[in-house]
């Protein structure tokens, strides 16, 4: 999907907000934002998000001599996921459909996003851990992906965010009976997961775990290495985590089934539905 309008000052708060983790000094912030600004009054809008977001924080990076500024953002919210996991664990194991409390809770951990903006504190992640469980999502959404991963024989599994990834785990954990990998991004950007991530949320002992060798926000299959290609289009179903993956992957002609938080009036728009709404939804069949 294309950016909307409501993009532009989206972006420019990333870039003030991403710097402001590396740097105080106000005179390289002031850079940063007008070498941005100076981008984005050239730049075409018919591109995804994630791929003008890329740029805008490879200004960040450049500028500040840091190649990831959300590393301990990132770092903190793996640590606060995990100590959440063992009751979660519980609320699984009682519930009367494991893989849909699963489902919910790895989709609630997708309000993990800095590139939202938002504050994402302990209790921001419980109320939405909490609010996920009895929050309307289709039903015959749920049970469609269920009857795809029965007759799937190879599935990838796009992460987004860190933090987010420890919830994944719930997840992976209900499918690993299943043919399924995990796929991380292959370099910092903003907060999304690295396989050091996977590693501290132990999805590597359970299942493979790859990455994509780009550097987006989501997934642009033309910018992803040799190897994750392959990976993608062998798959017969992919399941995609969050917004980023949404805006690069929803006019694939691929089977994917998207989870995620509706956290953006422009991705709410092209769904149709709420800022706030949890979505499973499915697009492609091949």
């Amino acid at each position: 999907m294309k950016i909307g309008l409501e993009c532009i000052p989206c972006f420019v708060r990333q870039a003030f907000e991403a710097g402001g983790l590396v740097t105080s000094d106000n005179e390289l912030r002031e850079r940063i934002l007008r070498e941005v600004l100076s981008y984005l009054s050239e730049k075409s809008f018919d591109g995804t998000a994630p791929s003008i977001g890329r740029d805008i924080h490879g200004i960040v990076k450049t500028l500040t001599g840091d190649n990831d500024p959300y590393y301990k953002a990132k770092q903190d919210s793996n640590t606060l996921a995990l100590q959440l996991i063992p009751s979660l664990k519980g609320s699984i194991q009682d519930s009367l459909d494991p893989f849909e409390t699963a489902l919910r809770l790895a989709i609630a951990g997708n309000i993990i996003d800095y590139g939202q903006g938002d504050t994402i504190d302990e209790e921001t992640i419980k109320n939405a851990l909490s609010q996920c469980l009895t929050q309307p999502i289709a039903r015959d959404s749920i049970e469609n992906l269920k009857h795809e991963l029965s007759q799937a024989s190879n599935i990838l599994y796009l992460a987004d965010n860190a933090g987010e990834i420890v919830f994944d785990r719930l997840l992976i954990d209900e499918l690993q009976h299943y043919p399924v990998r995990l796929a991380v991004r292959g370099k910092p950007i903003i907060n999304d997961a690295l396989r050091e991530d996977a590693a501290r949320a132990g999805i590597d002992t359970v299942i493979e775990v790859i990455d994509n060798g780009a550097d987006i926000p989501g997934t642009i299959i033309e910018e992803c290495s040799q190897e994750f290609r392959e990976r993608f289009f062998e798959s017969d179903l992919i399941i995609a985590k969050g917004q980023g993956n949404y805006e690069t992957l929803s006019d694939s002609p691929k089977k994917i089934f998207f989870l995620l938080k509706v956290k953006c009036p422009v991705i709410a728009r092209d769904i149709g539905c709420n800022v706030g709404d949890i979505v499973v939804k499915k697009k492609g069949t091949v």
